[in-house]
């Protein structure tokens, strides 16, 4: 075991991030560039090699953790990227963008600080690529595979893209944007994800043999019938995109959107379609409704642009500081976390506190912050018929409902409801042309081996599973993979990390 007792001698230390109001000043990743070697080693060597390793259940990929912490604590960091890409395609996507469940089951993190797991997979996953460790792999088998067609381009139909190719099945990609990527490239600002990334990891499929056809909307430029007479197998992993909405009076406004469209619109401007966004946020008053990562991506691409103020509401009380003895170990807890788009809404205002809460109920911060126990009332148009206010009040702890007598008007320019997703947009022809189910969560139909009752389709991701995390989705595009490999082999040697009736750990 590397290091022994550095576990207790070795403090727990994390990527340096760039100043808050350099960060302001343009759209590249918030991280200082390169990471000295020495740190993550010593990172690595806090490691305990455990016995049992909780956080390869808390990754659904099943990553080896301890072994490539002591890899790369020994100094042997080639063989702890070839440990790190056996079970994950894209770990330079999830040692950017993935919560980390796997910290919060580690042993450490019982009763002090985890091992700093996300920052190591992502210093592996950086010097894998800078030395040319992470080469496209051309498929080796002697006979022939099948023709697969992947619906999406997301996380989780880039994995099962790229371990089709790999195990000699000639795929194609059908994405109805213009550019693959689905919401790494269109959901994630870049100041999270630098779109060269995701270039560079799309054009190692494409040596690989995967094709990609863009702008074509599954169902309407290709008929279902057209996709099953060309191809043998069809993976449908559209993800979801149907959003919770507010449910409030004035939801219809103009200036009142989904977040997602407004990430959207941003990310599209990044690329370099220059035409005037009409969701920019530049010089207007914002209200972000919503308190997880969309809500936070929504709020550092405003606070980019140039808004007036921002303000970010979450409807759930202020989480504490520490798991409570209703989260225990080894679940992924709901505690108090500040982004680094908190962290640059606090530059905004000098190093104020941005958060308002208050004893009595909740104070909506005037400026750039967040406020917690807030429930949206309603919106209000002004005398152009476009969004002038959102009426908020204190949230009650049982129902949510607004508390009486604290009502509040905030004035606002454009409002973002970022409520997480339930599944695929209900009304895409291509599922009726499939004879796709969609089940009462709002998500598509599929049996523990990710097929549907349509011989040959199945369906893998967000569109399966609903909203979750990129590290699912991934290991659902590698689970179906196998399950498509198996369909049209009779076997399969391609891994299955889980099942699609396979949950997060939770109580």
């Amino acid at each position: 075991m590397a290091g022994r007792m550095a576990f207790l001698t070795t403090p727990r230390a994390e990527r340096a991030r760039r100043d808050a109001r350099e960060r302001l000043g343009d759209w590249r990743e918030v991280y200082r560039p390169g990471t000295p070697l020495p740190l993550v080693s010593g990172q690595a060597a806090r490691c305990m090699d455990c016995g049992l390793p909780f956080c390869h259940a808390a990754c659904p990929l099943g990553n080896l953790v301890p072994e490539w912490n002591r890899l790369t604590a020994d100094g042997d960091w080639r063989a702890a990227a070839a440990r790190l890409l056996a079970t994950n395609n894209f770990p330079e996507f999830t040692g950017r963008l993935c919560p980390a469940p796997c910290e919060s089951a580690c042993v450490l993190a019982i009763d002090g600080a985890a091992v700093a797991i996300k920052n190591v997979e992502l210093a592996i996953a950086d010097r894998a690529w800078a030395e040319g460790w992470d080469r496209p792999q051309r498929p080796e088998r002697p006979e022939p595979g099948g023709r697969v067609a992947v619906i999406g381009s997301g996380p989780a139909g880039l994995a099962a893209a790229q371990q089709l190719t790999r195990a000699g099945h000639a795929t194609t990609v059908f994405e109805r944007a213009d550019r693959p990527g689905g919401l790494l490239r269109y959901g994630i600002p870049p100041f999270r994800l630098e779109k060269h990334r995701l270039e560079r990891r799309l054009d190692q499929l494409r040596a690989e043999g995967t094709e990609f056809r863009t702008g074509v909307w599954v169902g309407r430029d290709v008929t279902a019938e057209q996709l099953r007479s060309g191809y043998d197998a069809v993976v449908v992993a559209v993800g979801a995109g149907a959003h919770r909405e507010p449910g409030v009076p004035g939801c219809g406004l103009a200036g009142v959107h989904p977040a997602m469209e407004y990430l959207t619109w941003a990310n599209r401007v990044d690329e370099g379609d220059r035409a005037c966004s009409p969701l920019s946020a530049e010089g207007r008053r914002v209200v972000i409704i919503g308190g997880g990562d969309t809500a936070s991506d929504c709020l550092g691409t405003a606070l980019r642009q140039g808004a007036a103020s921002v303000t970010q509401l979450d409807i759930n009380p202020c989480p504490p500081e520490r798991r409570g003895a209703g989260q225990p170990w080894p679940v992924h807890p709901k505690v108090y976390r500040e982004t680094t788009s908190h962290e640059e809404s606090g530059a905004v205002l000098e190093g104020e506190v941005a958060d308002g809460v208050a004893a009595d109920g909740v104070e909506v911060p005037d400026g750039c912050g967040r406020a917690f126990e807030a429930v949206t009332v309603g919106f209000e148009p002004g005398p152009d018929g476009r969004l002038a206010a959102v009426r908020v009040a204190v949230a009650e702890p049982v129902g949510r409902g607004p508390r009486a007598g604290t009502e509040r008007v905030l004035p606002a320019e454009l409002a973002l409801f970022a409520l997480g997703f339930t599944g695929p947009e209900p009304d895409q022809p291509l599922f009726a042309q499939l004879g796709l189910g969609i089940g009462p969560e709002g998500t598509l139909e599929r049996d523990d081996g990710f097929g549907t009752a349509v011989d040959g389709v199945f369906v893998a991701g967000d569109a399966g599973r609903g909203q979750s995390l990129i590290v699912w989705a991934i290991a659902e595009g590698r689970a179906v993979a196998a399950a498509v490999d198996r369909h049209l082999r009779g076997r399969t040697e391609l891994p299955a990390p889980v099942r699609a009736s396979a949950r997060a750990l939770v109580l």
